[in-house]
């Protein structure tokens, strides 16, 4: 398996499509379709990207910039690489760890009908560094999740010690096809994945770090069983998921997905009698990308944040795809999003559940202060609480502008930054990736 070299810039982009795009930063799509600047395929001789080749190594998945920019930790298939990438173009490997799943997690794994080809390895699927010497890393581990923590001389890796293997549940996905997202905040680790082994219990966590361990409920289906986490971006006081699930609020004649940001407190500490070792800050909303008159791009890809250093606000730009086909071919979209529209959705009404219809109604502001579901100081009241256990929908939407629209084809990740043209306006920069 080969690895691209992507400057200082990592993605988890491998053997993927490259296309570059330049946008005013208030361009909304048009008829016809724009062409990418600059696009790279895979094994394309031309191309100003270089390949990192390491010999019996493979998915190259989970990706890790030092402080510094000089050093790029890779997460692969039972190993964890330091390449070192000072000159972009010719990146070269510095040390390499194994961390492989036990023969005896191997066997389970096989014993339970998993393929021993392809699905009992320990997948990384988590890198984050905690300081200057250590790195702190998760992986599949054969379908029983394990993380530990990895010391760091100079930059280059030393050998993983067996008896800092640790249980990874709810922080890395027993299963490595399944879609998960993974943040470092404030010391503290915030994790969407699916926690157990069917597949069926998806789960937001925080690990790590001073705070107590939470987690959602998962009894009180927060989240729906076919969750897919694709980001976390934190900001200042709240941490964001963005994730796609299956839409429970509509009727509709078919199975509806639909993408949701979901917001927690990094202070919340959890409930003393109700929701105890939960989250008693959890909400979420419906992102919306579509174009007046168009089925919706409903399936959310990935997501980035734009800083408002490098914007005149803080923008989440989003990947979509839709669940139908248009005209025998598939479509990608992607929407920008302002973070003040999706605080003020947050801070607008609720869905509550309609137990005897099965149907969700607006809710109205509840007459409780400090409000359910801010990041207020100090214990939240029992009425609160019991408030939040079935108040975790908002009633708006987050209303997203399309930036992109393109036909035939999936955009599956993207970076994006801003460049100052020729003309002295500022662009905005799109680097997106497909499976092709």
């Amino acid at each position: 398996m080969a690895l691209l070299a992507l400057g200082r810039d990592p993605w988890s982009l491998l053997g993927l499509f490259l296309s570059q795009l330049f946008l005013p930063p208030t361009a909304g799509a048009s008829g016809q379709e724009p062409l990418p600047r600059i696009t790279y395929r895979a094994g394309e001789g031309r191309r100003a990207l270089s390949l990192f080749h390491q010999k019996g190594l493979q998915d190259f998945d989970t990706l890790l910039l030092s402080g510094d920019g000089g050093t790029l930790y890779v997460g692969a298939r039972e190993a964890i690489l330091a390449l070192d990438i000072q000159n972009p173009g010719m990146p070269k490997l510095k040390s390499m760890i194994p961390w492989p799943a036990s023969d005896r997690k191997k066997s389970e794994c096989a014993f339970k009908k998993k393929s021993n080809e392809t699905q009992c390895f320990n997948f990384i699927r988590v890198l984050v560094s905690l300081n200057a010497t250590h790195l702190y890393t998760c992986g599949t581990f054969a379908f029983s999740p394990a993380c530990t923590f990895i010391e760091l001389q100079d930059s280059y890796l030393l050998p993983i010690s067996e008896d800092k293997v640790v249980e990874g549940k709810g922080q890395s996905p027993f299963d490595p096809a399944h879609k998960h997202t993974a943040v470092l905040a404030d010391g503290m680790l915030y994790s969407g994945t699916m926690n157990n082994f069917l597949g069926s219990e998806p789960i937001l966590i925080r690990t790590l770090g001073p705070q107590p361990v939470l987690k959602t409920d998962n009894f009180l289906r927060w989240l729906q069983p076919d969750a897919s986490f694709v980001a976390a971006i934190p900001s200042t006081h709240f941490v964001y998921f963005f994730f796609e699930e299956t839409a429970s609020e509509f009727e509709f004649f078919e199975k509806l997905h639909t993408s949701r940001v979901a917001r927690v407190c990094k202070n919340d500490v959890g409930g003393d009698k109700l929701l105890q070792k939960k989250w008693t800050t959890f909400l979420k909303a419906q992102l919306l990308c579509s174009q007046p008159g168009q089925l919706p791009f409903n399936v959310i890809r990935h997501a980035v944040l734009l800083p408002a250093a490098a914007s005149a606000e803080p923008r989440v730009y989003a990947a979509f795809s839709s669940q139908w086909q248009i005209g025998g071919t598939r479509s990608s979209a992607v929407c920008a999003f302002s973070l003040k529209d999706i605080k003020r959705v947050f801070e607008g009404k609720y869905k509550e559940l309609n137990k005897e219809t099965s149907r969700w109604t607006t809710y109205g502001v509840p007459e409780i202060s400090p409000r359910p579901g801010s990041c207020s100081v100090g214990p939240s009241s029992d009425k609160a609480l019991t408030f939040m256990k079935d108040h975790f929908l908002m009633d708006e939407q987050v209303v997203g502008t399309p930036l992109l629209v393109k036909s035939g084809v999936e955009y599956t990740r993207l970076a994006v930054e801003t460049a100052q043209g020729v003309d002295g306006q500022s662009h905005l920069v799109l680097y997106l990736g497909t499976g092709e």
